[in-house]
């Protein structure tokens, strides 16, 4: 059986309990979301299953076990609260499914199986935009279906990068700088609709709609294998953008970009590297700690100083003491 950890708390340079509980996976689990309150949990799993946990401080009972998929299941998505009870899921099988919870029971409402390869990452966009899901395949497509009034979906495609597309990161809705702007009391604050995707080919690129189309806004050279993940940093309307990256050639860079008018600029946030494939980022709600996640098992926790650079302020690994 496989197991599920949960990190409790930490403080610098050590994380401080870890509660552990048996998923009753059978293979490799791939990921595990809360939903937006913190009491459900989603794990999914290369045993071809999804299962939805309630979780009420140390303990977590099993809701439901869901079956669908045909494949390993890579990653789930819940959707923001606004629109019920909503789940993501993508699979090896090339197929994107999302459930609604209806009197108790998670439902399938959506089939996309438009994808001819594995689809490896999916992402929901800010709610603000409605109930809109993006999703990477290594056909090398972002598909980005949008719920309609009428609740059927509607679907976009971009041909993202030829080789394959491992990771989809939404750009928060605010307009960057508009929590300094002086605007009009009927003004809007929330900005065009911005993704950025990493590939095989080792590229990351930012996407932007416009009148409907989607366009490639910039492309992002600095990696040397593939790029495994892409995270966009949450922003309240500060004139900067920042995303984090990692890729199998074991490193980490933090791209910024003044304002969207200006060039992004890069930074390793590891001078040397990590010593194994970086496979996961992610930022904290206020954007400022950053999670790496690598190959050899371990998560180390950065954060943000007043100067714009990152310290490492914890580290946990599969040797941490467990409470």
């Amino acid at each position: 059986m496989e197991e599920m950890e949960e990190m409790a708390g930490l403080s610098y340079m050590h994380v401080a309990s870890i509660a552990t509980f048996d998923t009753a996976h059978e293979d490799l689990i791939h990921d595990a979301q809360l939903d937006y309150y913190g009491k459900r949990l989603a794990t999914c799993s290369s045993d071809r299953s999804i299962r939805i946990f309630e979780v009420d401080g140390d303990s977590q009972r099993l809701l439901q076990v869901l079956t669908s998929h045909e494949g390993p299941v890579w990653q789930v998505a819940w959707g923001h609260p606004k629109y019920g009870n909503v789940l993501a899921s993508c699979s090896y099988d090339g197929k994107v499914f999302i459930w609604k919870e209806t009197n108790g029971q998670f439902v399938k409402i959506k089939e996309h199986a438009a994808h001819t390869a594995s689809v490896n990452s999916i992402a929901w966009a800010p709610h603000e935009f409605g109930l809109i899901l993006a999703a990477a395949s290594a056909d090398g497509k972002i598909s980005i279906l949008s719920r309609q009034e009428d609740n059927n979906w509607e679907t976009q495609t971009i041909l993202a990068h030829s080789s394959g597309c491992n990771t989809v990161s939404w750009a928060p809705s605010a307009i960057p700088g508009s929590l300094i702007m002086v605007t009009g009391a009927n003004a809007s604050s929330v900005g065009p609709k911005r993704l950025a995707s990493g590939g095989c080919d080792n590229l990351v690129k930012i996407w932007s709609e416009e009148n409907g189309q989607w366009n490639e806004e910039a492309v992002l050279e600095g990696h040397s294998d593939w790029v495994r993940d892409v995270a966009w940093a949450p922003n309240m309307g500060l004139p900067n953008s920042e995303l984090a990256t990692c890729s199998q050639d074991k490193t980490v860079i933090i791209w910024t970009q003044e304002n969207p008018a200006t060039p992004w600029k890069m930074s390793p946030l590891k001078a040397d590297g990590f010593s194994d494939v970086v496979w996961r980022v992610s930022w904290s709600t206020s954007g400022n700690i950053l999670a790496v996640s690598t190959g050899d098992n371990s998560i180390t926790m950065w954060k943000q100083n007043l100067e714009g650079g990152f310290q490492q302020i914890s580290t946990l690994d599969d040797d941490a003491p467990q409470q």
